[in-house]
């Protein structure tokens, strides 16, 4: 694993590297919404006050504490895009983030609608935290101190660009990865994927970092988060280059308006083709286990905040998928899968 070592940059040929070295979607249409949409986003959403939201259930932690069994998988949903994966003997965290805003300001910006599911001080020894992007609700730097206090020995994941800041606030051990590549350290296999995002903490550093998902392979299991992302035509490549996968985390939520949120952020029905997409792969192989993220803490958008889970499961049984091999999960609950073939 690297640690404090410099990015790896990519050619300047590379298909996700503009000519004035920024990064950028390399497919048709997928260009990010500028400042400019976001002010006549602004202007056209109307001031008529909203119903209250609907928001997600919660349940009691249930985690396998400190280290689940070998043989096991089991996701815990923190809330939006926060997961505590224990593979095997293997505790994994995505985009932690248990901040009341997603802002860069304590007085403004998107406030947090749910608690989250765990507490950081609940949460069992951390070997490796994934972070898909330097958005505030996915990169939050008061969540990673605490985590880098707590757990000074785990090693921390993110693609090109975005090290700088968690190693800033005190991480440790962090490797930066480029589309495509991965790394692999005592059984464990961790690879960099396309997503179809943008990046960008301020107005002045916009797609100066890269987007990504990830998959990890441990122990008996193999794992695909998808980050945030539209849909774009790489989820089967993702899935024949490093799947099967035993589970999807898939973000489900921040889709409307189309016109404004279509290249960035997938909708249910679109969450369930990339889910095709990936399934269709390995037709020879149990379909994996959809976990829903990126929804239920956060009004990113414009949809109410209990559409998404009901919009993928009507989705879902269209598609003609097992019902069961959807996680709708309330804040704060657990599932297990066993190991394949069990």
């Amino acid at each position: 694993m690297a640690d404090g070592s410099p990015a790896r940059v990519p050619s300047d040929t590379s298909p996700h590297v503009a000519p004035d070295g920024r990064f950028r979607n390399p497919w048709p249409n997928a260009e990010p919404p500028t400042f400019r949409d976001v002010l006549r986003w602004r202007r056209t959403r109307g001031t008529e006050p909203r119903p209250a939201p609907l928001l997600p259930g919660r349940v009691p932690p249930a985690i396998d504490a400190p280290r689940g069994a070998r043989d096991t998988l089991a996701a815990t949903w923190i809330g939006h895009s926060t997961v505590l994966l224990q593979v095997g003997t293997l505790n994994v965290l995505t985009d932690p983030m248990w901040s009341r805003r997603a802002s860069p300001l304590r007085w403004a910006g998107p406030a947090r609608l749910t608690e989250p599911g765990l507490s950081l001080d609940a949460l069992p020894p951390i070997d490796i935290v994934l972070i898909s992007h330097d958005h505030y609700d996915h990169l939050d730097a008061a969540s990673v101190r605490a985590l880098a206090r707590r757990h000074p020995a785990a090693r921390w994941f993110t693609p090109l660009g975005v090290a700088r800041y968690v190693r800033r606030w005190g991480a440790r051990a962090v490797t930066e990865l480029d589309w495509w590549h991965a790394v692999d350290d005592g059984g464990v296999r961790i690879a960099c994927v396309p997503a179809q995002h943008g990046s960008g903490r301020t107005p002045f550093d916009r797609m100066q970092s890269l987007w990504c998902g990830f998959t990890l392979r441990a122990a008996a299991h193999s794992i695909y988060f998808a980050g945030d992302t539209a849909y774009h035509p790489e989820f089967g490549e993702i899935a024949r280059r490093e799947g099967p996968f035993d589970l999807c985390m898939l973000p489900i939520g921040a889709y409307e308006p189309r016109w404004f949120m279509r290249p960035v952020h997938v909708n249910p029905e679109e969450a369930v083709r990339a889910y095709a997409d990936i399934a269709a792969v390995h037709p020879g192989c149990p379909p994996p286990v959809a976990l829903a993220v990126h929804w239920g803490a956060f009004t990113l958008a414009d949809e109410p905040m209990d559409e998404p889970p009901r919009r993928a499961q009507s989705a879902w049984g269209g598609s003609g998928f097992d019902a069961a091999r959807l996680w709708i999960l309330s804040l704060g609950e657990t599932r297990r899968l066993p190991a394949r073939g069990a």
